[in-house]
């Protein structure tokens, strides 16, 4: 199974809304954004939506700040009957120089639904 067609790459600027009093990301906003890359790199590979059925440990190792952009990365590592595990890590980038740090990373295990909303076999589109 070609696993590469389960990869996005989101792209998102900090903005005053997205950060606490101390001017760095919401760990609940970027949990938020690495959960959607997740379901999103999921879609792309089996044309199915996805539930998060759990996430393994985040460790959020440097902040965000408010002026920098963010970007997740999810990529498919393993395929299930049902489900997918998804590494998704997200780095801080310079907006002027384009230098990157990785901030945090995770696995997230997805299920497949089928119309039914139940789980479904993971299928490869194409």
């Amino acid at each position: 199974m070609d696993l590469s067609k389960g990869r996005v790459t989101t792209v998102h600027l900090i903005m005053p809304n997205d950060v606490n009093p101390l001017g760095s990301l919401f760990g609940g906003r970027a949990l938020e954004w690495m959960d959607v890359a997740s379901g999103l790199a999921c879609m792309r590979l089996c044309g199915r939506p996805s539930v998060t059925a759990s996430i393994e440990r985040l460790d959020f190792h440097v902040p965000v700040l408010q002026g920098e952009v963010a970007l997740v990365e999810a990529q498919i590592t393993s395929v299930g009957r049902t489900s997918m595990n998804v590494r998704v890590d997200m780095y801080r980038e310079q907006p002027g120089t384009g230098v990157r740090t990785l901030c945090t990373s995770g696995v997230f295990h997805m299920v497949a639904l089928g119309q039914d909303g139940r789980p479904t076999a993971v299928v490869p589109v194409g």
